[in-house]
């Protein structure tokens, strides 16, 4: 009975580890700076990919949410990172807590034609004249700490050829 009440810590030690939720599978990073003049920084997007034939890659998202902190961290996957530098200009924009809102530099996504924003990330594929080439999967991205990078770089790699 004495060894069972001596062994009692060490499995009670052991059982706290076992609830412990598992690291996140999937890379993050805190990308969504506040910038003082976000649609001049999407217009220097803009610029740069009419300069080099690429699209745009707005990412609309914020640090504190781990779906934006999840796809920013996959954006920086070398595998993910090569294709972006070969087909996209790459900008991020902080946009708070559209949900409640508490929402910062919404006028960035109307601009393109988003009227709502319904949580973040949000993933915005852009020519370079501005035209929104994903309207229909563009505020879709709010579960990507759940998506592969796999799934991730085919939805990047279709869209920087789909059609306008």
């Amino acid at each position: 009975m004495i060894r069972l009440f001596a062994a009692l810590p060490a499995a009670l030690a052991l059982a706290a580890c076992a609830s412990v939720p598992p690291a996140p599978t999937y890379p993050e990073a805190a990308s969504f700076t506040v910038s003082d003049n976000a649609m001049g920084d999407v217009d220097a997007a803009l610029a740069r990919a009419g300069s080099s034939g690429k699209r745009v890659l707005l990412v609309m998202g914020a640090n504190w949410c781990h779906d934006s902190r999840a796809l920013a961290g996959w954006l920086e996957s070398a595998r993910i990172a090569a294709l972006v530098e070969r087909e996209y200009e790459l900008v991020f924009v902080n946009i708070g807590m559209p949900q409640t809102g508490d929402g910062h530099n919404l006028a960035v996504a109307h601009r393109f034609g988003l009227k709502d924003l319904p949580g973040t990330p949000n993933l915005l594929v852009l020519t370079a004249d501005g035209t929104l080439v994903n309207p229909d999967t563009a505020t879709t991205w709010r579960n990507a700490a759940s998506r592969s990078e796999a799934a991730i770089f085919a939805e990047l790699e279709r869209l920087a050829d789909q059609p306008v």
